[in-house]
Parts: C-alpha cells; sequence; structure tokens
C-alpha cells in the first residue's frame, strides 16, 4: 500500500452492513488482506445504511461485524460512517467510535450526551467548485472556485474543519472527496457528467480550496492568491470589484496591487482572508509574515498563450506494457507564464518505441470530449490553462517522443526512455573502479550559492564589460561581493571540433577551464566542475559521446573515460586549483556518452559513473561527488535512477537536482521529491541549476530537516533567462536577491 511509504493513515471501510455468508467472507478478506499494513488505523463496518442505522436490526448486525473485526483483528478497533445527526439508537449504541458523515453541527450536542465515545468524521465538506471559475454559471454547469458553495447536507471546509479543529474530541476528518469523479455533479444534472466535489479536479489539478486545507493540515509555509488576474472589462469599462481570497497560514498579510498596499489583515486561525479589489491589470502580490519569517506570493495578468509546455511526471519507464507516465499540459505565455483561462486545442503525437498515449483529460466536468482517441486523432481542449495525457510503455525498450501541437503556439515536448526488466535485474559491477580506503569514505559539503558562469569568457570575447551602478566590475567579484561562494564550471571535451560547442575556438575546454579556475579561486570562491563527456551540451536528451571515442569498444570507452577525467584533474591540481566538488556527468537521469552508457543499459551507466568517480579520487579522495540528474520534481523516476545506481556501487555524496518548472512541475513537487530523497537516502541535497523562483527555491532547499539541504546553483545569471544581469553587463535587482540569501542561509549559525 503506497500511503505506508508516505506516512499516511488509513481508515479502512467495508462496503455493506450484510452478515450472509457472502459479505463476512467479503469483509473477513478485507480484514486479513490490510491488518498487517501499518497504515491501517482504524476499520469501518459500512457506510450509510439508510434503512437500518437506526434500529435493532442494523444494531444486531453490526455486533456480528464488530465480533469478526475484533477476532481477526484486536489490535484496532472499528467505526461506522452514519450519515445521522445526535441520534444514539441502533449502530451508534454499539460501535466503539462514532462515525459523522457531515451534520457537522451536531457533533457537540452528541459529545455533550455521549462523552465517553470517540468521535471522528468520516465524510466532511463537500464543498462544490470548479477549478479557475469564479462566478456561477448554471449553463455550462460550473460553480466558483472559492469555499462557498456546498449541498444542503454538507459544508464549507472552513466550516467544518473550524469545529474540528478547535474542540479536542473530534479525532479530526475525512473530505469527500480528494478528486473530482463521473457522476453525481451535484448541484446540476445532465449535460454535466462528474462531481465539483474534489479538493481536486479529475485531473489531479489543484482548485483553490487545497491551500486552505494545506494551510492548515501541513507545516508548509503557505501563501496563496485566488482567483487570477486576467479579468478584462466589460463594456469597455473597468471589471466590478473581484472578491481576492488569501489562504495561509501566516500570521498577518498586506495585499498590494501594481506596488500599491490595499491593507495589512491579521490571519485568523483555520480561517482565510479576502479583499474586494477594483480590477486593474497588472500584478496583485502579497507579503505576509510568520513567525518573523518574509513570504511573498503573487498573480500577474498574462499576454495571449504563446507556447505548449508539457510536464512529465517520469520520463524513464519499464517497458512491461503496463508503466504508465502521467504528462502534464499547460499554456504559456512570452513570458513565461501560465495562462489561467486559455482554451487552446492541444493535438497530442507520439512516435520511437511502442508506446501508446491511453488517456487525455482536463478536469473540466462538463466536457464531454472524449478520453480516449483513435491512435493519431488524440487530441483535448485545455480547461482554465490545464489539460492532460497518460503514455503507457510498450514492450520493447527504446526512445520515445511526445508532442503537444496547438495552432498558433510554439510545440512543446519531451522524450520518454524505457527500460526493459532485464536490464533492472541484471547488475554487473566492474570491480576495476571500485573505490577503496579513503576514496570510498562519505564526504560532507559546506553550504552553497552557486553560480554556474562557464558562459563568461564567451561573453568578455564579444567584448561585454560587466558593471554595478556604472562602475565597471569583474563579475566573479561582484557575484562573491553580494553572496555567491561557489562557481560551477563546466567542460567539453573537444568544443573546439567542428561539431563541437564552438569550433575553432574551444570555449569551456580544458584551456579555458583552468584559467577560469584560477579566478575562481582567486576570488576566493569555491569550484564545482561539471564533466559533459561530450563535445556538445549534455542533458537528458542529448548525451552523445565525443568524437575522439566513436570507434571505441566498452572497455576501451570506459578507459577513456576515466583517463581523461584524470587528465582534467591532474592539471587542475598542477596549478592549485583542484575543485571543491565534482559532477560525473550532467543531468544523467537518461545516462551518459550514449549508447552505451544510456540508462537503458544500467549496468553500462553504473560501470561509467564508476570510472569517472574513480578518476576523480585518484587524484584526490578527498573530493566531494556529486550526482547530478534533471528531475527536480519527478519522484518515482529520481528514487528508480537511484536505486539502480546505489545497486550497482555508483558512489556519490551529495544529490543534485535541475528545477526549471517548465520541465519539472510545481514548487511543491520539488520540496515534496527533495524531502522523500532525503528519508530514503540519508544524503546532502543541492538544487544543481535552476533559474526562475530564486526565492522559493533557495527556500525549500535550505529548510530541509537536519541542515542536509546544502545549497543552490543558479544556471548562466550572466546572460540567460532571468540573468542578474542584462545583455549590455549591467547588473539588475536580482543580483541583490543574493545578499538577503547569504546572510539568511549561509552567514546563519
Amino acid at each position: 500500500m503506497p500511503v505506508t511509504a508516505l506516512g499516511m493513515l488509513v481508515l479502512d471501510e467495508n462496503r455493506l452492513l450484510n452478515s450472509s455468508p457472502e459479505y463476512m467472507d467479503q469483509f473477513e478478506r478485507l480484514l486479513k488482506r490490510d491488518r498487517s499494513r501499518a497504515c491501517v488505523f482504524l476499520w469501518s463496518i459500512a457506510n450509510e445504511e439508510g434503512w437500518i442505522q437506526k434500529n435493532d436490526y442494523g444494531k444486531r448486525i453490526a455486533q456480528t461485524l464488530i465480533s469478526k473485526q475484533h477476532q481477526l483483528d484486536p489490535t484496532r478497533t472499528c467505526t461506522y460512517a452514519a450519515d445521522v445527526p445526535n441520534v444514539f439508537k441502533g449502530i451508534n449504541q454499539v460501535i466503539p467510535v462514532r462515525g459523522f458523515n457531515y451534520r457537522e453541527s451536531f457533533v457537540a450536542d452528541y459529545h455533550r450526551d455521549h462523552p465517553n465515545q470517540p468521535i471522528i468524521g468520516t465524510e466532511m465538506g463537500s464543498t462544490v467548485t470548479t477549478r479557475g471559475i469564479y462566478t456561477k454559471d448554471s449553463i455550462r454547469a460550473y460553480l466558483p472556485d472559492q469555499d462557498i458553495t456546498a449541498p444542503w447536507w454538507a459544508s464549507t471546509a472552513e466550516k467544518w474543519w473550524t469545529l474540528a479543529a478547535d474542540n479536542d474530541y473530534w479525532l479530526g476528518g475525512f473530505v469527500w472527496t480528494g478528486f473530482d469523479y463521473r457522476g453525481e455533479p451535484t448541484p446540476f444534472e445532465w449535460p454535466n457528467i462528474n462531481s465539483h466535489f474534489g479538493i481536486m479536479d479529475m485531473c489531479g489539478f489543484p482548485k483553490n480550496i487545497y491551500y486552505y486545507y494545506q494551510s492548515w493540515w501541513t507545516d508548509k509555509d503557505v501563501l496563496h492568491i485566488s482567483p487570477h488576474w486576467n479579468h478584462g472589462t466589460e463594456w469597455n469599462k473597468p471589471k466590478t470589484p473581484i472578491d481576492v481570497w488569501v489562504n495561509s497560514n501566516a500570521d498577518d498579510v498586506e495585499l498590494f496591487l501594481n506596488g500599491k498596499s490595499l491593507g495589512k489583515k491579521t490571519m485568523p486561525r483555520n480561517g482565510h482572508l479576502q479583499w474586494s479589489v477594483p480590477y486593474s491589470p497588472g500584478k496583485l502580490e502579497a507579503v505576509a509574515f510568520k513567525k518573523g519569517k518574509r513570504l511573498t506570493a503573487k498573480i500577474e495578468t498574462t499576454g495571449p498563450a504563446a507556447e505548449v509546455v508539457l510536464t512529465p511526471y517520469k520520463t524513464t519507464m519499464l517497458a512491461d506494457g503496463q508503466d504508465a507516465t502521467v504528462i502534464n499540459v499547460s499554456l504559456i505565455d512570452r513570458e513565461g507564464r501560465e495562462v489561467p483561462d486559455a482554451d487552446n486545442r492541444v493535438q497530442f503525437f507520439i512516435s520511437g518505441a511502442d508506446a501508446k498515449i491511453i488517456g487525455a483529460g482536463n478536469g473540466d466536468p462538463s466536457s464531454h470530449e472524449p478520453d480516449q482517441c483513435a491512435d493519431g486523432a488524440w487530441q483535448r481542449n485545455a480547461f482554465n490553462g490545464k489539460c492532460q495525457l497518460i503514455i503507457r510503455a510498450g514492450k520493447i525498450p527504446g526512445s520515445i517522443k511526445v508532442e503537444a501541437k496547438a495552432a498558433g503556439l510554439w510545440t512543446g515536448s519531451t522524450d520518454i526512455t524505457t527500460v526493459s526488466a532485464a536490464s533492472v535485474a541484471s547488475i554487473h559491477i566492474d570491480k576495476k573502479y571500485e573505490l577503496k580506503g579513503a576514496a570510498a569514505l562519505p564526504r560532507e559539503t559546506t553550504k552553497m550559492l552557486g553560480a554556474d558562469i562557464s558562459f563568461l569568457p564567451e561573453l568578455e570575447n564579444k567584448g561585454i564589460h560587466f558593471s554595478e551602478n556604472a562602475v565597471e566590475k569583474d563579475a566573479i567579484q561582484s557575484l562573491k561581493d553580494h553572496g555567491f561562494n561557489y562557481v560551477r564550471l563546466r567542460i567539453f571535451n573537444d568544443p573546439a571540433h567542428d561539431s563541437g560547442y564552438s569550433p575553432g575556438k574551444g570555449f569551456c575546454d580544458l584551456a579555458h577551464t583552468l584559467q577560469m579556475a584560477k579566478r575562481v579561486k582567486t576570488a576566493g570562491m569555491k569550484l564545482l566542475l561539471d564533466f559533459h563527456y561530450s563535445d556538445y551540451w549534455a542533458d537528458p536528451g542529448h548525451q552523445y559521446k565525443p568524437a575522439a571515442w566513436s570507434q571505441l569498444n566498452f572497455e576501451q570507452l570506459k578507459q577513456a573515460l576515466y583517463d581523461y577525467t584524470v587528465q582534467v584533474m591532474a592539471a587542475l591540481k598542477a596549478q592549485g586549483t583542484l575543485p571543491d566538488m565534482v559532477q560525473v556527468g550532467n543531468e544523467i537521469n537518461h545516462g551518459i556518452v550514449w549508447p552505451e552508457g544510456n540508462v537503458s543499459s544500467l549496468d553500462s551507466l553504473a560501470q561509467l559513473l564508476n570510472a569517472g568517480t574513480a578518476a576523480v579520487k585518484s587524484v584526490d579522495p578527498t573530493i566531494v561527488m556529486l550526482l547530478h540528474v534533471a528531475l527536480g520534481g519527478q519522484n518515482a523516476e529520481s528514487v528508480f535512477f537511484l536505486d539502480n545506481m546505489l545497486a550497482r556501487g555508483v558512489h556519490f555524496d551529495v544529490i543534485g537536482l535541475s528545477y526549471y518548472p517548465k520541465w519539472h512541475g510545481t514548487l511543491d513537487d520539488l520540496r515534496d521529491n527533495m524531502n522523500d530523497l532525503l528519508r530514503r537516502y540519508n544524503k546532502d541535497l543541492i538544487v544543481a541549476e535552476y533559474s526562475q523562483r530564486k526565492e522559493e527555491v533557495n527556500k525549500i532547499v535550505f529548510d530541509l530537516p537536519g541542515g542536509k539541504g546544502k545549497g543552490s546553483c543558479i544556471w548562466e545569471p550572466l546572460s540567460t533567462w532571468e540573468s542578474i544581469f542584462d545583455w549590455k553587463g549591467k547588473s539588475n535587482e536580482l543580483l541583490n536577491l543574493y545578499d538577503g540569501f547569504n546572510k539568511k542561509y549561509i552567514e546563519k549559525k
């Protein structure tokens, strides 16, 4: 049961209250199946048996089921999910724990009359909402995406949880439901086709109520603004005031519209905050403080959709005909912002190995688009900026390409590799490259505020001069002065080659790396060396071997990789600039030096990594080793890769993840993945590449338990994406963020 690994508790429920042989056999099989599972903390004998739950017939049947439960599992007790108010007669007379399905306003009276019987909310809430909608639409059967609408028998989230949270006689409760589902389209009818009860929609995309529960049910720092800020005009006049909600567990929140304060409010415990805001396009920002910590969140008016983005939750699958991955689809504008009201039609294409698209959705509870299409005809309209598809692996190992196209937009794509079960099962370690003695010892790293600035020699060669406040300054010194303490340098084998990264010039070769290493060490900064083992870029979609190694057999390839690594490390050592940390390969979850080192051959990949690691350690056994995968939010794939590398003897001290929201999921995905990897492997972690969400990324990694989050390394901040210098070399306000990061995370005792 996967929830055991997640640390979640399970209430295991029998479907029907019936003591006939057939149903008693079902109940017995349920108990025997799950009684050894640590996550099960309570049994439920049945749910909402309206005809008999208040009489002696129901009471006697319940006694039979309770007896069977005690016989087969005397370590736990049980409840019954009753949709009745302050009623004791019947099942509630004999059930050990009183379960309430709704009727939350009667819990206090029931407890007063039966103070010794524990109480739990077996079904609570049933708030009805539609993701991304902010006014009721009875024609299209949509409801506002706020905690305001509930059917007669149910309640808003805040109503029931405020009662439960403030009263110790409540054991807590279960929300109906986690996800929307087909049927029960309350309060609508056909042609609306699924429920609105979910905290998340049919695709698992969060609704705003998700952030209410996250605020009060987790220890995370939560600050969430809704609705979106794409409201336009009505009859050429500004749209009427917008009811803005803020969900947070901060102490207080101040709201700003385009830099102007709309007032500060104290956050009520287990509640939310609201402002009525006259609409004006731009940026709506919240600034909050939680026990002295500053939290920020913002939403912005976006432009029209310009690009389709695919975010896969697994890019390596087993070629077993059953493994599957979910791919979330979002539409972004030219600034990289998700367009929250986009409804473009997206077409999906798959090629390569024998994988299949098996489903498409968008979370729209009124959509009659098919969830399954004929091969070659897969498509789905985005619903409020999002849609989704599911890919199932075939049985032939290989590479798969998935594309998503929409008229007038840039195409989104992702690559998936399928691995045979035989490759996973086969484990062969080349003893030649095993680490021994001091080289095999684990090493701890120091805290890092790093930057990959490998472009710097090229930028300087183009005549760019870096400056702060109109005063020219060496770029490395600027970084050092603003709190950076680490520099990462990538190195290509022969970038000057005709097919290399820098034909004829050789940027990022050994000579340039030696020069840059001197500058870094002279500035008093630490060095992370990034071996690409290629003449060109190496990343999950490109891991091609250097031209000089193209004719080598596998044994020769391992030796060449080892020798080249020793050559580079020895040269750095000779000039007194040894790296403090080394990564053998860049974003290697799909392998290195293809095809031999492709992840589809796990043994070969691990042996190549071991050869590189052994080479580094032969020059200096104390160097910290980083294993860098591009899987910021992909937990299942991270675990698959790390488990298989550890099983094959790959040595590493630090796990490095790339995090680009476009490909690696949400900030929650990043946080959850890093916490899980820490729990599993107890290794130091860094975000080895990122650009956007600077404050949030650094907070997530440095807040990891036990000081195991060692920091971050921003990718090419001198010139690309959200750079901290403009194209003329002038610094901007983003550089100043790092003064604060250093003070908060590096200097902090």
